[in-house]
């Protein structure tokens, strides 16, 4: 009776596993993002999509489940030989997604592998038809290239290639070796250019500074010597013209004191004997001079008082010879009473014109000197017109009028 129990109880227990098994393999659960390819008695029968799938147990099978996202690929680099022959290493990383399951487990074994060697065998003969610096220089075009022939390759395999990226592309050592010492060299180049560059806009702007310097200084000069030209000349006519005022003034003066002191004579009614004694008085002071060595009085010297006599008096009742003063007729000299044209010899104030120049002049001398870069005033020559009012060249022999 126990061995009778222990049986049914096996059997019930493999019924009840083969249930289990039976439910396992007929439900499916297909993730999101992922097909399944399923075989009936090992043909295709079905893809089948994200979510909850029903098969016949042990007739139908999934042969493969395939991810359908994006994928990502980085290949070990690659030896390649450029036209040049040198040989370089390219690291490529490719970019594609399964379009068709079916074909990308029916029509290749390996898509991955099958990608890989398409990529290299394109790459292969891409870069074999550019040179070292073109194929370091075109990465773009050779992207563009491998794309285009992964895409055409793949497309039977359900297989569709997005981008293809090269990440590295390594030269031999000896290559970088020298490839660095040929950018250190241009950067030397460069940095030589650059300095010389430099030096000869430093020259330039050196020289640019010394000549407008240089000008300056002419132009300076110039204007100074105009100016001590013409101050030369106001100088020598105001000069000239005091001393012809200066000497009017003096004759002048000596035109009044004899008329004062004749005036005074004939109002003082002098005798003879006053006039010979002022002419005894005179006569030391005639002998006192320096170039007077010897000084002889005059032995008809009562002759000479005689003859001055007559001449200044008349004979009196006693038949002596006496002073007669002249006649008044009314007539008064008066020597202060200038002529018009010499009333503006003694005009003292200054010359409008003279003060607007040396204002002028000072202006010049204070005015802004240009920067290196700025326009520089050109110089004058003959017949320019003159900087601020100062005379032109051609009017220093012309003379200013008197005042």
């Amino acid at each position: 009776m126990e061995t009778v129990n222990v049986g049914l109880l096996v059997v019930i227990v493999l019924i009840v596993l083969f249930v289990i098994i039976t439910l396992a393999k007929a439900v499916q659960i297909i993730p999101q993002a992922t097909a399944a390819v399923v075989e009936r008695l090992g043909r295709y029968k079905t893809t089948q999509n994200p979510g909850l799938a029903f098969l016949v147990p042990f007739v139908d099978r999934i042969r493969e489940r395939i991810d359908l996202r994006e994928q990502v690929v980085s290949f070990p680099p690659q030896p390649v030989i450029t036209q040049d022959n040198l040989t370089v290493n390219i690291d490529t990383v490719v970019y594609f997604r399964v379009t068709d399951p079916k074909s990308a487990v029916y029509e290749i074994s390996n898509y991955i592998v099958g990608v890989e060697q398409i990529t290299t065998t394109t790459l292969r003969n891409v870069v074999g038809g550019m040179t070292l610096e073109e194929t370091l220089t075109s990465r773009d075009q050779i992207n563009t290239v491998l794309r285009g022939e992964l895409d055409d390759a793949t497309g039977r395999w359900g297989i569709r290639v997005e981008r293809v990226e090269i990440k590295a592309i390594d030269p031999p050592p000896s290559i970088q070796e020298s490839m660095e010492r040929q950018m250190k060299a241009d950067r030397e180049k460069r940095a030589t250019i650059l300095t010389a560059e430099g030096q000869r806009e430093a020259a330039i702007r050196s020289a640019e500074g010394q000549k407008q310097a240089q000008i300056l200084t002419a132009e300076g000069s110039k204007q100074a010597a105009i100016l001590g030209a013409e101050a030369e000349r106001q100088s020598r006519i105001l000069r000239a013209q005091g001393e012809r005022a200066a000497s009017y003034l003096r004759a002048q003066g000596e035109a009044k004191a004899i008329e004062k002191r004749f005036a005074a004579i004939k109002a003082g009614r002098p005798t003879p004997e006053l006039l010979a004694y002022q002419y005894l008085q005179t006569l030391p002071q005639m002998a006192a001079g320096e170039a007077n060595k010897v000084w002889l009085v005059p032995s008809d010297f009562g002759k000479a008082l005689e003859g001055f006599t007559r001449m200044l008096g008349a004979p009196g009742e006693d038949g002596v010879f006496k002073y007669t003063p002249s006649p008044d007729d009314g007539v008064r000299s008066v020597p202060e009473e200038d002529e018009e044209s010499v009333k503006n010899w003694f005009d003292t104030t200054g010359d409008p014109e003279i003060a607007r120049q040396v204002a002028a002049a000072t202006a010049e001398a204070t005015q802004h000197v240009p920067a290196i870069g700025e326009e520089v005033r050109p110089a004058l020559g003959t017949g320019d017109a003159p900087p601020n009012g100062v005379p032109a060249r051609g009017d220093w022999s012309e003379e200013a009028p008197p005042r």
